[in-house]
């Protein structure tokens, strides 16, 4: 089941809730901000970190002062809120992680009666390599889908061009990079894999309403990544809102009000699931 406490705003968290357990691998967790009453939009949000790392106990390292949390303050407003975690690079390879993130969403659909949720109304919401999870997966679950938030998160695997980096490098190996470490080899040495683990390459007229935000100052994940996504969807003739946040890094570093960012993903999830 996992904890359960309470805290301001009628705000219930359900800390730790095992979604599944792949043979050989560690329990695979989340953790439940429940609003008070009932049939509340479900917003599913998968943390970044590379696919090396991260927390579901954060929204993005900049929010990390923000009283009350951002989970809460999402369920205060009458958002049930699953922040998920999944294997990481070191553990599994690719598509594990995609594997991960929809087991996850299988299981919020299933307890939604129990924890008194609307999972018809869900938008997924990813930051960085969790926006990369929450893009495929709602690509993939458009019926099932409501909305998704994607935060500067990478969309075309093979257009990273990072190998000849050593800016980018986890190594003294210029070609190990995340990218490399999730598919398992060098990009160049996979394309195939790496085009079939690039959101942008499924792409599709029916995909789900998408609100992309991404700094134009990003030296992690180049903003060109959320431009051409934003660009094949509205190709597509898929619904997409694009912002351009001048001068942000990655993880919204150099932003001097989040209120704005967040306010905005609020927004957009109310707009698609009804809440107003």
């Amino acid at each position: 089941m996992g904890s359960v406490d309470a805290r301001a705003g009628g705000v219930r968290v359900v800390d730790g809730l095992v979604y599944g357990q792949p043979a050989g691998f560690r329990p695979l967790r989340l953790d439940l901000y429940l609003p008070s009453g009932v049939g509340a939009p479900l917003v599913v949000f998968v943390h970044g970190g590379g696919w090396l790392g991260g927390s579901r106990k954060t929204l993005t390292p900049v929010f990390r002062d923000w009283r009350p949390h951002p989970f809460e303050r999402l369920a205060a407003r009458g958002f049930a809120v699953a922040s998920v975690g999944y294997r990481f690079s070191g553990e599994a390879r690719w598509p594990a992680q995609l594997d991960d993130v929809a087991a996850a969403f299988d299981h919020l659909v299933e307890r939604a009666e129990e924890f008194r949720y609307d999972a018809g109304r869900t938008v997924l919401w990813g930051e960085s390599a969790g926006a990369h999870l929450a893009v495929m997966l709602g690509l993939r679950e458009a019926a099932r889908v409501s909305g998704v938030i994607d935060w500067y998160g990478p969309m075309d695997l093979v257009a990273m061009g990072r190998e000849d980096d050593p800016a980018h490098a986890l190594s003294d190996d210029v070609r190990d990079t995340r990218e490399a470490r999730l598919l398992g080899a060098p990009v160049r040495d996979v394309p195939e894999l790496a085009r079939a683990a690039s959101p942008i390459a499924h792409v599709h007229g029916g995909a789900p309403p998408f609100l992309i935000a991404h700094g134009t100052a990003d030296r992690a994940v180049p903003f060109e990544q959320s431009a051409a996504l934003a660009a094949a969807l509205a190709a597509a003739g898929a619904s997409v809102r694009f912002e351009a946040v001048e001068g942000a890094d990655h993880l919204w570093r150099g932003v001097d009000d989040l209120e704005p960012l967040f306010e905005a993903a609020v927004a957009f999830a109310g707009e698609v699931t009804g809440l107003g």
